[in-house]
């Protein structure tokens, strides 16, 4: 029996193709990329501007931090809420010592 190189790109590209059609491959690549280009694009916009093209930095870093925060919201809402408790829960105490 022969062997031969190369058979491990095959294995894997028909494991790739029957999970795929199986349908359990794109959700996961679309998850993934989803958040990947923004975080792409934050990198190229602090490359941009580390490397003298500031205006075009600029904007390629605010389109990407604005494209996270609304990929991210779902997390960032629920954070932003504990933080207003926690907040205020430190007003009231500061209250009763009388620094506020």
């Amino acid at each position: 029996m022969q062997r031969r190189q190369g058979n491990g790109l095959a294995v894997v590209l028909i494991v790739l193709g029957a999970i795929m059609l199986m349908g359990i491959a794109l959700p996961l690549i679309h998850g993934m990329f989803r958040l990947l280009f923004p975080v792409l694009l934050v990198v190229l916009g602090y490359y941009g501007i580390k490397s003298g093209r500031k205006i075009i930095g600029w904007v390629v870093l605010f389109i990407g931090v604005m494209s996270l925060i609304a990929k991210l919201s779902w997390i960032i809402g629920p954070l932003l809420g504990i933080a207003l408790v926690v907040w205020g829960i430190s007003v009231l105490k500061g209250r009763k010592n009388g620094t506020y």
